[in-house]
Order: structure tokens, then C-alpha cells, then sequence
């Protein structure tokens, strides 16, 4: 098991600071810095708060900075569906009902999703029922032949922004489960060679030079979409830090008009029943 200062120094080196950096950011001495990274120094719970908060280590990670110390935990961990925890969990809901006719997801640190809203519906629809089998994973959901992955068009442009978004998340935050889930789906070296390295970069419009859309094909139409993140502020629940709720929004008139359609059916009364 590694001690707090073995555990700070690793985190300082993932930022890439000196002693002396975390010591100016932290106000503290860099001789301080020094002596609770060798174990010379028996930290505070406070004080190891405080170089967490410099180091931007996550609340999870926190807590275990804080058992290292020999100090209890200060934040807490409940299911999204915990009392406590209702109004953030109606505030998600509210978001993701606020974006329909578009679609909206909500997902946990291991892009497990956690909600969605309405307009989301219909993608699940040739989805394998395996892959919808609880915890619903989005990167095996987007990437998986049985999934999504036959409905969008520039798949390895796909691919690659989730390369890069789980590898800044590692690198922010390591994990084990996600460090897997990479290496099963996103190392380069096990991609299926006959995959293109992207989509034709003549074909992308004037507003790919901005945001790279997600193209799909769906009912016979190409819809164009790109996303946006959205995470609570400054949260103390460990479940809140980690929920993402991710929006998609139309690149273009055409795709703006499927979803607005598909909105205003959806909210149709039945036809009655013939007699």
C-alpha cells in the first residue's frame, strides 16, 4: 500500500509540476512539499486537502489520499437514486427533457449510461440485446458492429475522438476498468485494418472545420450531429463528479428537421382503435 506522499508525488508528476510549483500554488514551502512526499512530514487531513485541491485530484482519489494519511473519508459515494441525491438527479432528468426533440444521454466515469431522454429511443431499436443488457456501455454501444456502428458514417473519426477523450480521462484519472475497456475497443494496435483512417475530408462541410460531426444514417437520411458536455459544478458527492450528460445538437437544417419531426410524432395522440 503506498503512503500519502508516495501517492502526492504521483499525482504532482501526472501535473507535471515541481515541488516548487505545488508548494506556490499551495502556499506552503517547497521543503514542506518535500518532507510529506518522503514521509518526513505527517500531513493533516487539511493539508493533504489542500495539495489534492492544487493537484486537481479527484474526489475518489481524495479519499484515498485520506486513508493513506490515516484520516476517514470526507465524501461520500450514493447511487444516483439515493434520496439525498434527488434533486441532482431531477435536475439531470430536467436537462435531458429540456433538449428533446435532440438526443441526450447521461453516463458515469466508465461511460456506463446512467439516463437518457426520449429522442434517443429509436437508436436502440436493431441494437443487439445483448449490448442492452445493465450497465449499457456507450463507447460498446457507438463502436460495436452489433450496436450503433452500422449507422454511422465516419465511424474511425468516431473512434478516434473517443481515443482521445478516454485518454485525457486516464491520464486526468487512472482506472482500471476503463484502462480495459480502452484497450479492448480504442488501442490502435488491435483496430481492424480494413477500417478507413477517416471519412473523406472533401465531403466534410464548412462547419467540420469547427466541430467534427457525427454522421448517421438513419431511416434512409443522413443526419449530421455534434455534442456538447455538460457536468455539475463543484460538486461533494462522488457519483455527481462523475456524471456527464452529453447533448447532441443538428450541423445542419436537414438533420434539425428529422428530429424535430420525429419530436412532434412522438407527442401525437394514438389514432383511435378501428372498430
Amino acid at each position: 500500500m503506498h503512503t500519502v506522499g508516495e501517492l502526492l508525488r504521483q499525482w504532482r508528476h501526472r501535473r507535471r509540476l515541481s515541488q516548487l510549483d505545488l508548494a506556490i500554488a499551495a502556499d506552503v514551502s517547497a521543503r514542506h512539499v518535500s518532507l510529506v512526499e518522503t514521509g518526513k512530514s505527517n500531513p493533516s487531513a487539511d493539508m493533504v486537502l489542500r495539495l489534492a485541491d492544487q493537484l486537481d485530484v479527484p474526489l475518489r482519489d481524495r479519499n484515498r489520499l485520506l486513508l493513506a494519511a490515516g484520516f476517514a473519508p470526507r465524501y461520500t459515494e450514493r447511487p444516483l437514486d439515493d434520496g439525498a441525491l434527488s434533486a441532482a438527479r431531477e435536475a439531470v432528468e430536467r436537462v435531458l427533457r429540456a433538449h428533446e426533440p435532440y438526443p441526450a444521454l447521461a453516463f458515469d466515469r466508465r461511460w456506463n449510461i446512467i439516463m437518457t431522454n426520449r429522442a434517443v429511443e429509436p437508436f436502440f431499436a436493431e441494437v443487439d440485446p445483448d449490448l442492452l443488457r445493465q450497465p449499457v456501455n456507450l463507447v460498446r454501444l457507438g463502436l460495436d458492429p452489433r450496436g450503433f456502428a452500422p449507422l454511422v458514417v465516419n465511424l474511425a473519426d468516431v473512434r478516434v475522438v473517443f481515443r482521445s477523450r478516454i485518454r485525457r480521462q486516464l491520464a486526468v484519472s487512472p482506472d482500471a476498468e476503463l484502462a480495459a475497456l480502452y484497450a479492448e475497443l480504442l488501442d490502435p494496435d488491435s483496430e481492424d485494418a480494413s477500417e478507413p483512417d477517416s471519412v473523406d475530408v472533401s465531403n466534410r462541410s464548412v462547419e467540420s472545420d469547427v466541430v467534427l460531426p457525427m454522421i448517421l444514417r438513419l431511416d434512409g437520411r443522413e443526419l449530421r450531429l455534434f455534442s456538447t458536455i455538460t457536468t455539475f459544478g463543484t460538486p461533494m458527492d462522488i457519483t455527481l463528479e462523475e456524471v456527464a450528460i452529453e447533448s447532441y445538437y443538428p450541423a445542419d437544417e436537414e438533420s434539425a428537421a428529422y428530429f424535430e419531426e420525429s419530436g412532434a410524432a412522438s407527442k401525437q395522440p394514438p389514432p383511435p382503435a378501428v372498430r
